[in-house]
């Protein structure tokens, strides 16, 4: 491996940079994105068992609220129940709308940055491959009395190019494939939250209205 980042020269190391960030970014993900840590499939219906007899106490609402990202949607109307009785239906939704979307903007975290790296990758490769062709040239005059081309400057250009080439696909291809996994991930996450949501929201009404 220490041969191939010689032969490829300077232009690798950003290459190997936006490879570990990459790496790093969807090891995270994939730790921030589980199930149990989003959305845990049981956790509405127990919500809404819990509340089916009134709003539970603040200490209830604290705990769901730290379950999950779901938990934290769920608990936003809650609260706002239990801070005013009487809040409308359209002042329920637009707190567990606003709650929503900051919980979106948490999941789609690091993502724009898995996608930019996607995106740079085969173009860094490609700066590797011009750099590497205007060694070539450069080889072209730097034989004996100025004719005639040099091989050892000739093999180190053509190593940079198709090895900065190669690796700027290896690290772009995984960076595509993850983000788009992810971005479906989050996006199933999202439509999960908002029917969770408005079901909850028309429990939360209809206890009112019970009441």
């Amino acid at each position: 491996m220490l041969s191939i980042i010689q032969a490829a020269g300077w232009p690798i190391w950003p290459l190997i940079m936006c490879s570990i960030a990459a790496l790093a970014l969807v090891i995270e993900r994939f730790v921030s994105l589980r199930p149990f840590k989003v959305a845990p499939p049981k956790l509405l219906d127990e919500a809404i068992a819990v509340s089916r007899q009134g709003l539970p106490s603040h200490d209830v609402v604290n705990q769901l609220e730290a379950n999950s990202a779901l938990g934290e949607v769920l608990a936003s109307g809650m609260r706002a129940m239990n801070l005013n009785p009487r809040c409308s239906e359209d002042e329920l939704r637009s707190t567990m709308e606003g709650t929503g979307r900051k919980v979106a903007h948490r999941l789609e975290r690091y993502l724009p940055a898995i996608a930019t790296i996607a995106s740079a990758a085969p173009l860094l490769g490609l700066l590797g491959t011009v750099i590497g062709m205007i060694e070539i040239f450069g080889s072209q005059g730097g034989g004996v009395g100025g004719s005639g081309a040099n091989p050892a400057q000739l093999a180190q250009g053509i190593s940079i190019a198709l090895y900065n080439t190669a690796f700027g696909l290896i690290v772009a291809i995984p960076a595509l494939i993850f983000w788009r996994y992810f971005r479906a991930r989050v996006d199933g996450y999202l439509l999960t939250l908002e029917l969770s949501a408005e079901r909850m929201a028309r429990h939360l009404i209809s206890l009112r209205i019970s009441r």
